[in-house]
């Protein structure tokens, strides 16, 4: 093992009512309790309750400080959007932007599918052990990843779990939400994005961002565009003064 990989961070199956609970707790539509009730149902034990609600904090009761403001504002859209879709959105803009683990796979997934519609799944564990190392721990989190991508809906494991396919992508046409998910996809990347790759970003391989993608981002107050050369535009997360 090696001492130099990177942290995994994102290493349980989560499932999409416990993010969707964990958002009406947040937005004080139900109690705390409701959430706790919730995993205790599930049949989870003390420690994976335990580190199951740690990865839920992070994605939507109490994530990292320069996350909490991003954060904020998806928990506000979900709440005042179609339940159905921007959950979803939501929770994959949050994990994506919280755990790089959980975007590397998203991205492995998203350019590997993007030509036929499916992978192996023994394609993405050999490339995330490239980075990760090639360990159990690698290969269990991997698991939990995906397991959790195709419980969100975005994901098929078919021939006996050994392949992926990608199902339809959810249309995003709330110009708001599609400005929240670039950033999510820049949050990701580190770096700013080109806004002609913004549809195919394969991190985002879920969405379809239906709206003018300049258009949108010129309008946030959260992205900034940056020009270099003649037609070549980049978008970038806006510095807070």
């Amino acid at each position: 093992m090696s001492s130099s990989a990177p942290q995994i961070g994102f290493d349980r199956f989560i499932h999409l009512d416990w993010v969707a609970a964990a958002l009406t707790v947040s937005t004080g539509v139900a109690p705390v309790d409701a959430l706790s009730d919730l995993l205790e149902s599930s049949c989870l034990g003390k420690e994976a309750r335990a580190k199951t609600q740690t990865k839920l904090n992070a994605l939507c009761l109490q994530p990292r400080p320069e996350l909490a403001e991003f954060i904020d504002r998806g928990r506000c859209m979900v709440r005042g959007g179609d339940q159905s879709n921007t959950v979803i959105a939501f929770a994959w803009g949050a994990a994506i932007a919280a755990y790089p683990f959980f975007g590397r796979i998203a991205e492995l997934v998203g350019r590997l599918t993007l030509i036929q519609g499916d992978c192996s799944i023994s394609e993405i564990h050999r490339r995330m052990s490239e980075v990760y190392g090639d360990r159990e721990i690698t290969k269990r989190a991997t698991q939990a990843v995906l397991q959790t991508q195709a419980n969100w809906g975005v994901l098929e494991r078919v021939e006996n779990g050994r392949r992926l396919i990608r199902l339809a992508a959810t249309e995003i046409q709330h110009e708001e939400f599609t400005a929240w998910l670039i950033e999510a996809g820049v949050r990701y990347t580190g770096k700013p994005v080109s806004v002609a790759s913004l549809q195919s970003m394969p991190v985002l391989f879920p969405f379809s961002l239906t709206r003018p993608l300049g258009y949108v981002v010129s309008k946030s107050v959260n992205l900034s565009l940056r020009s270099e050369g003649p037609s070549n535009q980049f978008v970038a997360l806006r510095e807070k003064i």
